[in-house]
């Protein structure tokens, strides 16, 4: 093994797509025209195992860097912000969600700076969120959860 980044890379991903195939195995596919249940997460599956295989088969011809300490700060900020994505949710609504998603993850990085102009960027993705998921595809999340609407 040449590049010990890329062989973890890929073994993760190829776990995750090999459990993702495995959990959707019995779903119906359907088909491109009519989508099953089990047709995206069949698709999301084969394409992260698909990837995990490229990178694994990259480890042993590219050369990299060797893999150094694990950033656990940053690792735990952003598996804290889903989790907390995941809390806030039902109670406080998609849009409030989406802002402590962002805001929390963002913090994992040190060239992260709070202005106007990341302050926009992050109204415009919670906005782009809202009208794809929420108004596009019909998701029944709550744009404003309950401790807003009562």
């Amino acid at each position: 093994m040449r590049n010990p980044r890329d062989f973890w890379a890929g073994a993760i991903y190829l776990a995750l797509g090999v459990a993702v195939l495995w959990i959707g195995r019995n779903y119906p596919l359907g088909s491109s025209a009519r989508m099953g249940p089990g047709y995206f997460p069949a698709v999301l599956g084969y394409l992260m195992a698909g990837f995990g295989l490229i990178s694994l088969g990259r480890s042993f011809i590219v050369p990299g860097e060797t893999i150094s300490q694990i950033a656990w700060k940053p690792l735990a900020l952003i598996l804290g912000s889903v989790v907390l994505f995941a809390l806030l949710l039902e109670p406080a609504g998609v849009v409030i969600a989406l802002a402590a998603l962002i805001g929390v993850s963002s913090l994992a990085s040190s060239k992260t700076r709070y202005d106007l102009r990341s302050l926009a960027a992050m109204a415009g993705m919670i906005a782009f969120c809202v009208l794809v998921f929420v108004k596009g595809l019909g998701l029944p999340l709550p744009v404003l959860g309950r401790w807003f609407t009562g």
